[in-house]
């Protein structure tokens, strides 16, 4: 694989994944770690990724006021939300991770909507907070840079205290063998225990996610109630979901 051919597949990874480790990129395109180095090192000083240890983050997902940056895959985005706040009634408690789809969800929060939000999204709590009738509880503890969501044994111990009504995941890959997937070890552990406290769960992600896995488990499918993408609950692509019991949206 060229060199250009190479970079335009890192960049679309990160579009799709927000962010990729170097050890990831170099198994799935079977080049060396240290080409891969390089590679991002010539992305980050161009200005296309924000390189950091082990790998590299996407501009729309790296900074603190993501308003401010493209979000790929937006349209996308936006329909899976519209879709996911159907399942929301008055008066749940919704427990919500972090991502940009997440974001658009708390962006589409109908006003006369009364709930409450618990989360350690940064980005996620700042959107709650601009609604008029949304109470907000924040799971506090250390805050990871790259995320921007709280991590750590306090933040893991918050959650295994709850029992909420449903919870929203942002996910980074899914499919029928492992199930949902990550990349970030502190992340993956947090979603983990967001999917025990919860009477129903619900994956989001555009369609793109579907069928690709990172190393990190955080469970099988049979964990999930609903699967919501921006494609038609019949599109072909989602069957082999449909024949797990998930409910696709």
């Amino acid at each position: 694989m060229l060199k250009k051919e190479r970079q335009a597949h890192i960049l679309h990874q990160l579009n799709i994944h927000n962010r990729v480790s170097s050890s990831w990129l170099s198994e799935s395109m079977q080049v060396s770690e240290d080409t891969i180095r390089r590679d991002l090192q010539e992305l980050a000083e161009s200005g296309k990724v924000i390189k950091v240890h082990g790998g590299a983050l996407s501009l729309s997902f790296s900074e603190f006021n993501i308003n401010n940056n493209p979000v790929y895959g937006k349209d996308e985005k936006q329909r899976i939300a519209r879709k996911a706040i159907s399942l929301i009634k008055n008066n749940m408690v919704v427990l919500t991770s972090g991502g940009t789809t997440i974001i658009e969800l708390a962006k589409s929060l109908p006003r006369e909507l009364k709930a409450t939000f618990i989360s350690g999204s940064i980005p996620a709590i700042l959107e709650y907070c601009n609604h008029p009738n949304i109470d907000v509880i924040v799971i506090g503890d250390k805050i990871s840079k790259n995320s921007k969501i709280t991590i750590g044994a306090d933040a893991i111990a918050k959650i295994k205290s709850l029992r909420v009504d449903i919870c929203f995941l942002g996910i980074n890959a899914i499919d029928v063998q492992h199930g949902v997937s990550d990349d970030d070890w502190d992340v993956a552990q947090l979603k983990k225990v967001m999917i025990e406290s919860a009477q129903k769960v619900a994956a989001l992600a555009i369609s793109e996610k579907i069928d690709t896995f990172q190393p990190i488990s955080i469970c099988p499918l049979q964990n999930l109630d609903y699967l919501i993408t921006e494609l038609d609950p019949d599109d072909e692509r989602l069957e082999p979901y449909k024949k797990n019991s998930i409910t696709l949206i």
